[in-house]
């Protein structure tokens, strides 16, 4: 089982979230809201994929839990935010971002398609049209 580290800091879409991956079929194996949290439960857990909102509490920003948890190895990113062309996008570790508001079935393709990345697969289906992949053209 894929295991998905969520992080977002409204806890009641991190709730969302968690209930859409579960039904899904992956781990939810934690949740945090802060980047000093995400990177502790990310090195602890190990997470496969991380579903990670780009803007934090505490003015943090998502893309310093991406580097620090893709150092320790194999780790899918798939940002999440209302707005796709923000800078610290460009250049960012990841996969992909997916821009708010997207369905549970766009995430959940989303995620796929970040896990296929992340492996070095190919991926299969179509992208959702809330998806971008990073540092590539679609």
């Amino acid at each position: 089982m894929i295991s998905v580290l969520i992080v977002e800091n409204d806890f009641m879409i991190a709730d969302c979230l968690e209930e859409i991956l579960l039904e899904a079929g992956y781990d939810v194996c934690g949740i945090a809201g802060t980047v000093a949290d995400a990177i502790e439960l990310g090195e602890r857990l190990r997470p496969d994929l991380g579903l990670i909102d780009v803007c934090l509490s505490n003015g943090g920003n998502g893309t310093k839990v991406a580097e620090a948890l893709r150092r320790r190895g194999a780790f899918g990113v798939l940002y999440v935010t209302g707005n796709p062309e923000y800078p610290v996008l460009s250049g960012a570790e990841g996969e992909g971002c997916l821009t708010k508001p997207y369905s549970a079935s766009s995430l959940i393709a989303a995620l796929r398609i970040v896990s296929d990345l992340a492996a070095n697969r190919p991926t299969a289906g179509t992208f959702p049209r809330e998806f971008r992949r990073l540092g590539a053209v679609i």
